[in-house]
């Protein structure tokens, strides 16, 4: 699944991209809860990675129990998710775009999120 949202109105309009990929619960058919879950979960990483610019994978240290970020996951009226598989989308040095990837182990959300925007950019 392939969602797009604008971000906060400026002079540039920032893409919020969130991919998932949900296994499926029998052979053919995905579970609804499992798919929206999951597409909440790659939903919260581009938000998080749109709103710091940078990618979850840098972050995820910083709201341990014991980092700076600790608190904020729940501070702010959209919670941020600080798990791997979240990366910015640059385009002539600024932020363009946020993409969170979902349904995959954290590894695999990352280096689907990490190879998407060479791809994309083909």
């Amino acid at each position: 699944m392939l969602r797009a949202r604008t971000g906060p109105a400026s002079r540039t309009t920032r893409l919020l991209l969130s991919v998932t990929r949900s296994a499926p619960a029998a052979p053919g058919r995905p579970s609804p809860v499992r798919a929206a879950a999951d597409q909440s979960i790659s939903t919260r990483k581009a938000y998080t990675v749109l709103q710091l610019d940078a990618p979850t994978a840098d972050l995820v240290d910083l709201a341990k129990s014991d980092g700076p970020f600790h608190s904020l996951p729940t501070a702010l009226d959209r919670p941020l998710l600080f798990i791997v598989g979240g990366v910015p989308v640059r385009g002539d040095g600024r932020l363009v775009a946020a993409l969170g990837i979902g349904g995959g182990a954290p590894e695999q959300d990352h280096a689907f999120a990490t190879a998407a925007p060479d791809e994309l950019a083909r």
